[in-house]
């Protein structure tokens, strides 16, 4: 009796041991939670912004961290709210793609006294020493590409002209739209300055030629403005647009008075994004030509910064010069962004799985 008194002690000791180990461990899972990342998009209005935003919470889930993604519908105050609610529900990261880059700077400072990683996406975070990182592409190269596709387009180095041209400009509270007009400026700039090109309007300069908010609307409304005003007797060669969503208003203003037609046939229009609605205007012949930036990589890349800054270990950037917000230079990474026409649209968005072919008819 007094050994099956043992045994039945020690088997229950031992029994007592698993489960004290079971809900140590339990306990342990509980307290190991995953890493909480903040996405703040600017807007669903633009499908960029969209593929983006899914992209980056497919990268930052098959790291093993939680995501919460907020889209802002442009509206200021809604981005600063989202941004309030993911510091109070705990993100140990913000990556935010701001609608005003200089609107969030108490915010900013907020979230760092909380320790908060801050990560600004495609577009930067000004007057706050609080940005730690820039995640964007090479925008004043986008620039530099749209400029030498209007050069090739007109052939101007070899042309004698001179081609009417009018320039669009981005938002004015982006920093991005800057770097785009100088980039194509510094293509231009020579061409205007020797007559070889000419603004019929004279509307040079971000303070003329921006567009707030990147509206298709309000770029069609100037369109037509300056058509009305200074092309009634001449033909406009070119239009210089930075991004594909003005490009299709410019496209409606020109087709309402014309173009388009064998007899007027459409000027070279850039653009930026490469938006499904001008790759297929594109494909028309009304577009000539888009930027391609391919979001999927700047969504790994986002993951990939901030994954190892939340590792401890070196964050991988490219860039220690460019981008000063006003307070520091941030340490960025930027991507390369491609040129795409007729002849490369079917390489760059749908041999690479960025479209189906189906998507683009």
């Amino acid at each position: 009796m007094k050994r099956n008194a043992l045994y039945t002690l020690s088997a229950l000791v031992f029994v007592f041991a698993l489960l004290l180990s079971a809900c140590g461990q339990a306990s342990s899972e509980q307290t190991e939670e995953k890493k909480l990342i903040g996405i703040s998009m600017p807007t669903k209005s633009s499908t960029r912004w969209i593929s983006d935003g899914e992209s980056m919470v497919k990268e930052f889930q098959a790291l093993g961290y939680d995501t919460d993604l907020q889209f802002a519908d442009d509206d200021i105050p809604n981005q600063l709210a989202q941004i309030e609610n993911m510091i109070t529900k705990g993100a140990d990261v913000l990556i935010i793609a701001a609608i005003d880059g200089s609107t969030l700077t108490d915010t900013l400072a907020k979230a760092k006294e909380k320790g908060i990683l801050i990560v600004a996406y495609d577009r930067l975070l000004v007057n706050s020493p609080h940005v730690d990182y820039y995640v964007t592409f090479d925008n004043f190269g986008v620039g530099v590409i749209m400029g030498t596709q209007i050069e090739t387009a007109l052939d101007l180095k070899n042309q004698p002209g001179p081609f009417n041209i009018e320039l669009f400009g981005g938002s004015p509270d982006d920093t991005n739209a800057y770097y785009f007009y100088d980039g194509a400026m510094s293509v231009l700039q020579p061409y205007i300055d020797s007559g070889k090109l000419v603004i019929q309007s004279g509307q040079m300069g971000m303070d003329k030629v921006s567009t707030l908010r990147w509206d298709g609307i309000t770029a069609q409304a100037r369109m037509e403005n300056l058509l009305s005003a200074y092309y009634t007797d001449k033909r406009v060669d070119a239009v210089l647009s930075p991004y594909d969503g003005l490009s299709i208003g410019i496209i409606s203003a020109l087709k309402s008075v014309g173009y388009g037609t064998p007899e007027q046939p459409m000027p070279v229009i850039t653009g930026q994004d490469a938006e499904i609605a001008s790759i297929k205007a594109m494909i028309a012949g009304e577009q000539t030509y888009t930027v391609f930036k391919d979001t999927r990589e700047l969504a790994k890349q986002a993951a990939i910064m901030v994954d190892a800054a939340l590792k401890g270990q070196e964050v991988p950037i490219n860039d220690t010069k460019t981008y000063n917000n006003g307070v520091k230079i941030v340490p960025s990474y930027l991507l390369t962004p491609y040129s795409v026409d007729i002849t490369n649209y079917e390489k760059y968005l749908i041999e690479s799985g960025y479209y189906t072919a189906d998507q683009l008819k």
